[in-house]
């Protein structure tokens, strides 16, 4: 099947491009609003000592006697913010109204923080570390107040993970070591290029068998450190995306104009939801 994409005038400049939101990023009438719950967490094993919120949506047809999908995005409430550049729970309830995707429970996590210190981020800490504390984390901290809650699919090819900058490697890590629980992956302008000890990924995707993973990337030509020759979050994309293409990995890699912005994640959002849950093809006849 062939798709028509319209044609459209490329920036000359591509330092400060903005992307206009899409119908999908929008509140509309006759959509049903889903309901988002607010959680406060602060008592962290993984994490001693760190405080943070996470929320919950829930989307209006949402039925406790059918499983739903799940996501989870990191940093909550840059992308559950209505009034920001993802909109996440409008994007969903868009998207679930029509059919387009599954019914779907959201949880947006916000990084942790240490109230009372002078610098109380926890954020890179957890987010650009190659270990599996933080999905240990989401799986026996987090995710367990949700079930307990919500009638969640165990099926892992239903359980996508989202995030962008420093959000966006830290689901990919998530997924890389846990693909028993979450096999899908959108990564936005993803910090691989200033985890601690360097980019892992280009090396252990080509060294090591394929995993059942759907990934989805979106990387901006005039991110950060885009010309250097060390910590240049294009070019370590860039490389991932290239080792996955060369392990047959299903996946997708989009790129866009402008700096390290939410922004074209925000445009893409619907289309990345879109991508992610896809029905898998049947294999060809033999």
């Amino acid at each position: 099947m062939t798709t028509e994409v319209p044609f459209q005038s490329l920036p000359v400049d591509q330092s400060d491009v903005r992307y206009a939101h899409g119908p999908d990023s929008t509140p509309h009438g006759g959509v049903p609003v889903g309901v988002t719950v607010e959680f406060d967490w602060n008592d962290s094993a993984i994490y001693p000592g760190t405080s943070r919120k996470f929320w919950v949506h829930v989307p209006a047809r949402y039925d406790p006697a059918e499983p739903a999908s799940l996501m989870v995005f990191q940093d909550g409430w840059w992308y559950l913010d209505p009034a920001g550049q993802v909109r996440g729970a409008v994007v969903l309830d868009n998207l679930i109204h029509r059919g387009e995707i599954p019914v779907t429970i959201a949880v947006f996590v916000d990084p942790g923080v240490f109230p009372g210190r002078s610098d109380p981020k926890n954020r890179n800490l957890e987010y650009d570390a190659n270990d599996d504390r933080y999905v240990s984390f989401l799986l026996t901290e987090i995710l367990p107040q949700v079930m307990q809650r919500y009638s969640i699919a165990e099926d892992p090819d239903r359980w996508g993970i989202c995030g962008g900058s420093s959000g966006g490697n830290c689901a990919f890590t998530a997924a890389w070591l846990r693909p028993d629980k979450f096999r899908g992956v959108i990564g936005f302008l993803s910090s691989f290029a200033q985890m601690p000890g360097g980019n892992p990924y280009p090396e252990a995707i080509s060294r090591l068998p394929r995993k059942p993973l759907r990934i989805l990337l979106q990387a901006g030509h005039r991110d950060l450190g885009w010309n250097q020759p060390e910590r240049n979050w294009l070019a370590e994309n860039l490389r991932v995306a290239a080792a996955l293409a060369e392990s047959g990995y299903d996946f997708r890699l989009i790129l866009g104009d402008g700096g390290h912005t939410p922004n074209h994640a925000g445009v893409l959002l619907p289309d990345a939801l879109r991508w992610l849950t896809r029905p898998t093809a049947p294999p060809p006849p033999k």
